[in-house]
């Protein structure tokens, strides 16, 4: 990126998306060391497969990268990815097109942009436990800048417990920023997350924004911030709690089917899938979201 326009804003959300990332992988691995009892706990814990990833321009310069963590096959986990990437180049003409229709100012005369975040899910061994989605992610182009992002829980096997816990440590962390942003997102993720074929949601919900520009970069990029920082104490008690339950194959069956339902919302609607494929970003990191097994009826 030739223009340092935001360059000490652009480092510090790169940054901080890189911390947050070391800070989850680190949560997840000790979660999979202390399954020492129960379903799988007879395997060694699992460990995360961290792989660089990058980036080509069209001119075949380098256009920017990423860190992918994979863990596969688990005591908890049946596969989780928590990525972060930083890329940046040109928008071809349907991005210019995508991003002038959603109001980008100059974008189809600048097209450059620079992207950085941390994308996450997770996809467990026992089907009592819920999957989990997460991600935030700052955008600019010489025009704009932005953050997006959210959380939301996908479990097979609804406990309202769990959506409660879920929903009420979200609300927490975003009531600082303003009482009505909580309500405003949860509004939006449930929109969002919504599978129009199947008229259903793909789960229980969460918190969603996008396009996030109120003027004040370091306001947005705080609220951005605890969308992050709320997710362990959100989602990790409720796989601590739920690890260890025993499950049969109708639970297993409920299981693979839900993640059907994950993989064609990702694949169809899911707009960060959308953005990383048309850009030309490692497609295992994009990809890196849909479960190990799933089935169809």
């Amino acid at each position: 990126m030739t223009s340092d326009i935001m360059t000490v804003e652009k480092d510090e959300a790169a940054g901080w998306f890189r911390s947050l990332q070391d800070e989850i992988t680190a949560a997840f691995v000790a979660l999979e060391q202390s399954q020492t009892q129960g379903p799988m706990s007879d395997r060694a814990p699992g460990r995360f497969e961290v792989t660089p990833t990058k980036r080509t321009g069209d001119d075949g310069e380098d256009a920017g990268g990423g860190r992918m963590c994979v863990m596969r096959d688990g005591r908890v986990f049946e596969k989780v990815g928590v990525n972060v990437s930083t890329v940046y180049g040109t928008l071809g003409q349907a991005a210019q097109a995508s991003m002038a229709a959603r109001g980008v100012p100059g974008i189809e005369e600048d097209p450059r942009f620079w992207a950085a975040g941390i994308s996450l899910v997770a996809h467990m061994q026992n089907p009592h436990a819920p999957a989990v989605h997460m991600n935030t992610r700052m955008f600019w182009t010489p025009g704009a800048w932005w953050f997006g992002g959210g959380a939301d829980l996908n479990p097979c096997i609804e406990y309202a417990e769990d959506t409660a816990h879920f929903h009420d440590t979200l609300k927490a962390h975003l009531d600082p920023h303003g009482a009505d942003l909580y309500p405003s997102l949860k509004a939006w993720a449930d929109e969002y997350f919504y599978i129009p074929h199947r008229k259903r949601a793909r789960g229980v919900g969460g918190v969603f924004m996008d396009d996030r520009c109120t003027g004040d970069w370091r306001a947005d990029f705080a609220l951005t911030q605890d969308i992050g920082r709320a997710f362990l104490p959100a989602w990790l008690p409720l796989a601590e709690k739920r690890r260890g339950m025993a499950w049969d194959e109708a639970d297993k069956d409920a299981q693979l089917r839900h993640r059907g339902l994950y993989a064609e919302y990702n694949l169809v609607y899911d707009r960060g899938t959308k953005f990383g494929l048309a850009t030309g970003h490692d497609p295992d990191a994009v990809l890196m979201s849909l479960p190990p097994l799933a089935k169809w009826a």
